[in-house]
């Protein structure tokens, strides 16, 4: 109860945040997933051009995800990053250099889940916009169906997906706001489990009440996720922040979601402080946060760690990005000790000379991260692994209008792998066509792991056919794959089609197929997702 105490008193003392939207960055959402293309849906694409390069977050990081190849009025068709792993309804950014982003993402039943806030100094908004307190309502909600039909023994499936996200701000025009995003999921097999356990189906992924008495001052109490404490995840419970000027303080107390089902265990309790410098520049800005968190398990210690993040975009061109989580505590055979261990590293650059061309880099070096309570019984296990390093890099060129060209590299190892992973991707971008005004896309991609060589050869054509109402696609690819441990192939012919329909300004269905055709099995791939903005 003293630690409660402790932490209380000091959230008490810092009471505050400030967070508003930025207005040159585009948001938008994965619509359709094929192996080579990825569709994103935004209300505009008016400042998104050909060999963009769109921003997701991943392991709580800001990351390049996807570089446009083809846009209509309301849709990209992009190429996916070598490395970067997609789900339908992703969240990705089209981002200005000149935005400051801190974005933090949780990874829930291998569903990527995205909460973001893109952070502003004090004089970014007016007085005016504070005090009238004006209400202002967004949000979605969607219906998705995934069908899988197969000639093989596994039979088919049905999953269903329903998620809603809202964002009320200034409610009745008063100093509340609340911020959610739900999503329930079940299949044709698995409806006995959510009923023995609502939360088998259910995630709570934000569900939040904010109160701002002033500009400066912001308090969240609810389930969270805060921006400047991207690694932490989800808190349940009170968050608090005070900003003076450049300078921010903020502190939380509360529980971690549950491992399992993602639900409220209140025995996982945590509580944290950290100390913010935003400072915004000529040609960008900087944002530097440093934070200590304490994460228990029955009120015993599991995890204490400090965190630290920079991002960077003070001279032109460049972009930088980089965090680092340090390990204040072990325990082992019953003892513990406040060792300090490096365990995660990412460091993030990008450049872009000339318009034309952009370049990019990243390096990942990832650490067990062990919670010596919830997980103590795998303890020895877990210290005896070490970490994972890898490194990415990207370049896309733009040598004339309508041609882009890329490629891309990666390059993971860990110490019990036969051989390092590596993969490489590059590809032939031309949006339009004479005669069709289509986009085509060639691409080849590379890969090799311990236990898998392939090779992927793709062909892709997209075309606005209504413009600004309906939007289509067509693509095939070929697939090689040599299993090394079983010295066994495997060829796959790939096919998809695909439609986005806008039905009504805020109202759209998108509908896919995919169909995988070996030499003795098929299988077929049905995608329905209705999507209504509020």
């Amino acid at each position: 109860m003293k630690k409660i105490a402790i932490a209380y008193i000091f959230l008490c003392l810092v009471i505050g945040v400030q967070s508003q939207d930025v207005s040159d960055v585009i948001d938008g959402s994965v619509s359709y997933i094929t192996s080579q293309n990825v569709y994103v849906k935004f209300n505009s694409t008016e400042q998104i051009a050909v060999g963009d390069t769109l921003m997701m977050l991943q392991d709580g990081q800001l990351i390049p995800a996807l570089v446009v190849s083809n846009l209509s009025s309301l849709s990209c068709v992009c190429t996916p990053i070598s490395g970067i792993n997609l789900k339908v309804n992703d969240n990705v950014k089209s981002i200005s250099r000149k935005s400051p982003i801190v974005a933090s993402v949780v990874i829930v039943d291998k569903e990527v889940i995205v909460e973001d806030k893109l952070l502003e100094t004090e004089s970014d908004s007016t007085e005016s916009d504070i005090k009238k307190d004006k209400q202002k309502i967004s949000g979605r909600l969607s219906v998705a169906s995934y069908s899988n039909f197969s000639n093989t023994d596994g039979g088919n499936t049905q999953r269903m997906r329903y998620t809603f996200s809202m964002n009320a701000k200034n409610i009745g025009d008063s100093k509340f706001s609340v911020e959610s995003y739900l999503s329930f999921i079940h299949t044709n097999k698995n409806w006995s489990e959510i009923q023995d356990n609502i939360f088998n189906g259910l995630k709570i992924y934000n569900l939040a009440l904010k109160y701002q008495p002033n500009n400066t001052t912001n308090i969240w109490l609810g389930r969270k996720i805060n921006p400047k404490l991207s690694n932490v995840g989800a808190i349940d419970g009170l968050q608090a922040e005070k900003s003076f000027g450049q300078i921010s303080v903020g502190a939380f107390v509360g529980s971690r979601p549950d491992y399992l089902y993602y639900s409220y265990n209140f025995n996982l309790f945590q509580y944290g402080a950290y100390l913010g410098h935003d400072y915004k520049g000529k040609n960008g800005n900087a944002q530097t946060t440093f934070a200590f968190v304490d994460q228990e398990n029955n009120w015993n210690t599991d995890r204490r760690f400090v965190y630290i993040q920079h991002y960077n975009s003070l001279i032109k061109n460049l972009y930088f990005l980089g965090s680092a989580e340090l390990e204040l505590y072990q325990k082992v055979n019953g003892v513990a000790s406040s060792n300090i261990n490096l365990t995660n590293l990412y460091l993030m650059l990008r450049f872009r000379p000339i318009r034309q061309l952009s370049v990019s880099v990243s390096y990942r070096s990832q650490s067990n991260m062990i919670y010596y309570e919830t997980y103590k019984d795998y303890v020895q296990q877990l210290i005896d692994d070490k970490n994972i390093q890898g490194v990415r890099a990207q370049v896309t060129y733009r040598p004339i209008k309508y041609l882009s060209l890329g490629f891309k590299a990666g390059y993971r190892a860990r110490h019990d792998d036969p051989r390092p992973s590596t993969n490489y991707y590059g590809y032939l971008s031309y949006s339009r066509i004479p005669g069709l005004d289509a986009s085509a896309t060639l691409s080849y991609t590379a890969m090799e792991s311990s236990y898998l060589s392939g090779k992927v050869y793709s062909l892709n054509l997209s075309k606005d056919l209504i413009s600004g109402k309906l939007y289509g696609g067509v693509s095939y690819r070929y697939v090689d794959y040599t299993f090394v441990v079983y010295e066994s192939t495997l060829i796959q012919h790939v096919g998809d089609l695909n439609l986005t329909w806008r039905i009504i300004p805020k109202l759209s269905l998108s509908m896919a197929y995919e169909g995988i055709f070996e030499k003795e099995n098929i299988y077929n791939r049905i995608y329905l997702n209705l999507i209504k903005r509020l």
